[in-house]
């Protein structure tokens, strides 16, 4: 499989990959693909730090607002679309720029985690999904563990979606859904990677998703969620069960105050933040950036990922053509 070199920016919620994808994006002349498992839905914009339309000017974007909040937006969805944009860039001579902080649609994209042919039937889904809702996710869960103890370890018994997805395929195949993701092929785009990682201090970035938080709940979040819940998008749907909106949705059913559904929210952000920390520090290759430091010294960010990414481009070419000139004589002698 002829490879193909592509460029991702990773890091953190709030740690600043927003703004410096555009400006690195329009430098480059690059299109932005969204890596972002929350920003695929539309009408959820503020909860999901969504850049504005206005903000966009001059710069492509991919895979944003393209499912509402009531469809099941997959992995294998995402992994689709984001290929064949990344396809239709590069075919136009221009840089596929990946942006966003979900870990698992990297690993499925370019690191071949995500098997071909998965069995699928959305009635058995539906029918483990409906169980859940009238007999509770925790009576899903203790299903899910009889017939596989290693994949319900993996999955919170609060994750209808997956747990539902991982009986459906228990009842399609007869099989422990752990053998069929470990036994099955695995599905390779053919791309070659460079991580651009951005990373602060933890305590900083504690402090960016405080006051982000803060201000978002102080700035239309709160009447965001609510002019969902009127049009019928509520927690049964699992967009809807995300950060902020399900503490949101508790505000409104006066649950929660709203100071309570902001603490809560900000204390599960920071709880993904060093997941996300954690998955990040895994991926390979990856040149990191220390943004704090970068501010505390005037350094030029955006010149230093300019460099870091045209370099991987220039090497990726310069392979290849060596590659091609070596073949090329194996086939004259």
């Amino acid at each position: 499989m002829n490879r193909q070199p592509v460029v991702a920016l990773i890091g953190a919620t709030a740690v600043g990959k927003t703004a410096l994808s555009l400006s690195v994006a329009r430098e480059l002349n690059a299109e932005i693909i969204s890596v972002d498992s929350r920003q695929v839905y539309r009408y959820m914009d503020i909860g999901t730090d969504k850049i504005a339309a206005s903000l966009r000017a001059g710069v492509i974007h991919h895979l944003l607002d393209i499912a509402d909040p009531d469809e099941n937006f997959t992995v294998s969805d995402f992994s689709r679309m984001a290929s064949h944009a990344a396809q239709r860039i590069l075919s136009r001579k221009k840089i596929p720029l990946f942006v966003g902080g979900t870990p698992f649609y990297y690993q499925a994209l370019f690191h071949a985690k995500m098997n071909e042919d998965l069995p699928s039937d959305s009635g058995v889904r539906e029918k483990y999904e409906t169980l859940a809702n009238s007999q509770g996710a925790e009576l899903l869960h203790m299903r899910l563990a009889e017939v596989d103890p290693e994949i319900a370890e993996r999955l919170h018994k609060n994750d209808v979606r997956r747990v539902s997805r991982a009986l459906e395929i228990w009842e399609l195949t007869g099989k422990a859904p752990s053998n069929v993701f470990r036994e099955g092929s695995k599905k390779d785009f053919g791309f070659d990677v460079l991580y651009i990682g951005l990373n602060r201090p933890r305590e900083e970035l504690f402090s960016r998703i405080e006051t982000r938080l803060t201000e978002e709940f102080h700035t239309g979040f709160p009447e965001e969620v609510e002019w969902l819940m009127n049009n019928g998008f509520d927690e049964k749907f699992n967009p809807l069960k995300g950060l902020g909106y399900f503490e949101l949705i508790k505000y409104h059913r006066g649950i929660f105050t709203l100071e309570q559904a902001l603490e809560n929210s900000i204390a599960r952000t920071k709880a993904f933040c060093r997941r996300q920390q954690t998955w990040f520090k895994k991926f390979q290759p990856v040149h990191w950036i220390d943004l704090s430091e970068y501010e505390a010294n005037n350094y030029d960010v955006e010149s230093e990922i300019v460099k870091t990414v045209l370099c991987h481009m220039n090497n990726f070419q310069a392979q290849e053509s060596l590659e091609h000139s070596e073949q090329d004589e194996q086939d004259y002698e």
